[in-house]
């Protein structure tokens, strides 16, 4: 009886709360995004160099989930939030003093290091909050923390960079203070026994999960990945092709179209809540198709408006797909392998998001900008379209 009434009085305002060391951390994964073409300019690196840059966040996000998840299961949530926060402290300071690419990589770097923390650990520390009453709304928020912060972090950085002359430091020194909040709230989650033998809590592993949840996360993946994809294609290369094609300089406008884009991600979610998993899957694969066409559009008709059309839809598709995957892992994935899951769902989500905005700036380079565009939309499009037949044909049976 008493942890029935524990489990009840667990309020929405203590899950919301936890979601915010999440926003914290993601307003830092694209405050950089306004500020590629000032770096761009003074550096002199191409678009192929650029989108590497980009990669080198996914890279450090990739190489953190592959441990960050199970020892975050083993050992409890804080042991890995407060090592990923520090990176994310770290990287601020190195992107107010950098003066070359390769400590733009190394900011990057830490940068992802910090996103994969949170994005394991974190994301399953507010499920853990919101306990077995409040799974829904704990995946909800987690959801939506996580596309809010990466929202805000390039609005943010573009007011100050159209309003200041020099406007690294003061982006950054905010941010400090915003993850100096997010300590805090780490500081103040429960305890949390470790959940496995003394024996087994070193032995790491490729992240998996139990056998009767994989297609559960396959489904997740299928639709998150596209979306996650077609939204880092914005991030690393929008403020370029603003620049370049559209002759839009402003950190603003390139800031404020990434914003708009993530704003998108979060109202959906809640727009969309009630809807069965199956749907949002299938409306967030809906959305990536239209955002690649508007995309392919947009380059070859030198539309300012179609390409933020694109960036719409683009946090359209990676918001639902986002959602569905992680009341997938909320709703059936057990706790003690929740946060290895929710690694699961990003590593599969954040590889081709990797590795495909760098073949197209590289494409891009080489072929031009509407080819290379063209070329990154057909491809995205067509696993569209493949993850909703594959959602259409088995979730509606198992939702």
């Amino acid at each position: 009886m008493e942890k029935v009434s524990a489990e009840r009085a667990v309020r929405p305002r203590s899950v919301w709360v936890a979601a915010w060391m999440v926003t914290a951390v993601f307003i830092l994964s694209n405050s950089a995004t306004p500020l590629y073409v000032h770096w761009q300019r003074g550096m002199g690196f191409s678009n192929g160099t650029l989108t590497l840059i980009f990669a080198a966040y996914i890279a450090g996000l990739l190489a953190a989930l592959l441990v960050a998840g199970q020892l975050s299961d083993r050992f409890g949530r804080k042991p890995v939030l407060f090592p990923g926060l520090a990176a994310a402290a770290l990287a601020c300071l190195l992107f107010i003093f950098a003066t070359s690419v390769a400590e733009l990589v190394a900011a990057r770097l830490l940068t992802g290091i910090a996103v994969g923390a949170i994005v394991s650990a974190g994301m399953a520390a507010v499920v853990d909050v919101g306990g077995p009453q409040r799974r829904s709304l704990a995946s909800l928020a987690a959801s939506a923390a996580m596309v809010l912060g990466a929202g805000l972090g390039p609005l943010l950085a573009g007011a100050l960079a159209q309003t200041l002359a020099h406007p690294i430091l003061p982006v950054f020194a905010a941010e400090l203070a915003i993850l100096g909040s997010a300590f805090a709230v780490a500081a103040s989650l429960p305890g949390r026994q470790a959940g496995s033998r003394a024996a087994d809590r070193f032995r790491l592993r490729l992240p998996s999960v139990p056998a009767a949840n994989r297609l559960h996360l396959i489904f997740g993946i299928a639709v998150f990945a596209p979306g996650l994809t077609a939204t880092s294609f914005i991030l690393s290369l929008g403020p370029s092709l603003l620049s370049k094609l559209l002759a839009v300089n402003s950190p603003l406008v390139a800031g404020g179209t990434a914003c708009l884009m993530f704003l998108t991600a979060t109202g959906i979610q809640f727009a969309l809540k009630r809807l069965r998993i199956g749907t949002q899957l299938l409306a967030g694969a809906a959305s990536t198709v239209l955002a690649m066409l508007a995309a392919a559009a947009a380059v070859r008709v030198s539309s300012a408006p179609l390409l933020v059309l694109a960036a719409i839809f683009a946090g359209a598709g990676q918001g639902l797909g986002q959602l569905g995957g992680l009341t997938l892992i909320g709703l059936r994935v057990p706790e003690r392998r929740r946060a290895e899951a929710n690694a699961v769902l990003n590593m599969g989500g954040y590889v081709p998001a990797a590795v495909l905005p760098v073949c197209a700036g590289y494409l891009i380079d080489a072929a031009g900008l509407a080819a290379g565009t063209t070329a990154f939309a057909a491809v995205l499009t067509a696993a569209s379209l493949a993850a909703a037949g594959f959602v259409s044909v088995r979730l509606r049976e198992k939702d």
